[in-house]
């Protein structure tokens, strides 16, 4: 049976009082980041890594990954920003990519694990379910922000956009797909999954050596995104125009493709050789 849903933003900002504005966005992305820090410091503690870790770690990845996103997107889209170039620091008003986050983010793992002489692979692992419920909570941002939504649609389920928010060629239609819902049930999907996998792997129950984790969340979400991306009106482009990228390539599907790949080559490296993935997080020494 299928349950008819309208869904409207209320807007962009929670409450202001004076001159501070609380948006839901700002909100969200604080609260994924208070959940991923007891989630991840919790899972350290299992995998018999040192809790306090993820606390030094957090700060440090947050930023890189904050950073990363907006720099991503602003790339992308500097057509958009080359006018008015302080916009590109605007954060607030939307704009952020998650491979962005994901690149920047990595990288700032791979020197911390260089920095603090631990394992890349086993960090990473427990960092991953909190960052797919932190991707599956953020998306509630765009729903608020009526934006990073799909193409019209009439289905029982679907969400509306004011006029100012449409895009020209869709001006005169009112409903449009919740890509920002499709995307948030299926990460909260993946990330049941991953922390399954995570407790059969601890009670012995199936063999997961380190880094399968990581590369299970990079092919889910990947799938995942490739469907979702190509519903959606406003993705960033490569040779083309949004609303459909013609003549170009959708950079988020090209991304999501490429990472689906990079994980398959993982987990047969783990499975099928049944080797170690390297580790970029340790230094080698020296022959003297």
């Amino acid at each position: 049976m299928l349950i008819p849903a309208v869904f409207t933003s209320p807007g962009p900002e929670l409450f202001q009082l004076g001159p501070f504005v609380l948006r839901w966005y700002g909100l969200l992305i604080a609260l994924a980041v208070l959940i991923g820090l007891n989630l991840s410091s919790w899972l350290a503690k299992q995998r018999g890594l040192d809790g306090a870790l993820i606390s030094d770690l957090l700060p440090i990845l947050v930023l890189a990954a904050v950073v990363g996103a907006r720099m991503y997107y602003v790339a992308f889209e500097w057509k958009t920003y080359q006018g008015s170039w302080w916009d590109a620091f605007a954060i607030w008003r939307g704009g952020i990519a998650i491979h962005g986050a994901l690149i920047a983010g990595t990288l700032s793992v791979v020197l911390f694990c260089r920095w603090r002489k631990v394992a890349f692979w086993d960090v990473l692992d427990v960092l991953v379910p909190s960052v797919i419920l932190g991707q599956a909570i953020g998306r509630w941002g765009n729903f608020f922000n009526s934006e990073a939504f799909g193409v019209p649609t009439d289905l029982p389920w679907k969400l509306l956009i004011p006029f100012a928010n449409r895009p020209k060629i869709f001006a005169d239609s009112e409903y449009f797909h919740p890509t920002f819902l499709y995307e948030s049930l299926w990460n909260l999907a993946l990330f049941i999954a991953l922390i399954v996998l995570f407790r059969l792997g601890q009670r012995g129950r199936i063999q997961l050596p380190a880094g399968a984790l990581s590369c299970f969340y990079l092919l889910g979400y990947s799938l995942g995104r490739v469907w979702i991306e190509g519903l959606r009106i406003d993705p960033l482009c490569l040779g083309g125009q949004p609303p459909f990228c013609d003549g170009g390539l959708r950079i988020a599907q090209f991304m999501s493709l490429a990472l689906m790949a990079l994980a398959s080559a993982g987990l047969f490296w783990l499975y099928g050789r049944r080797a170690s993935l390297p580790d970029p997080g340790l230094r080698r020494c020296d022959p003297s």
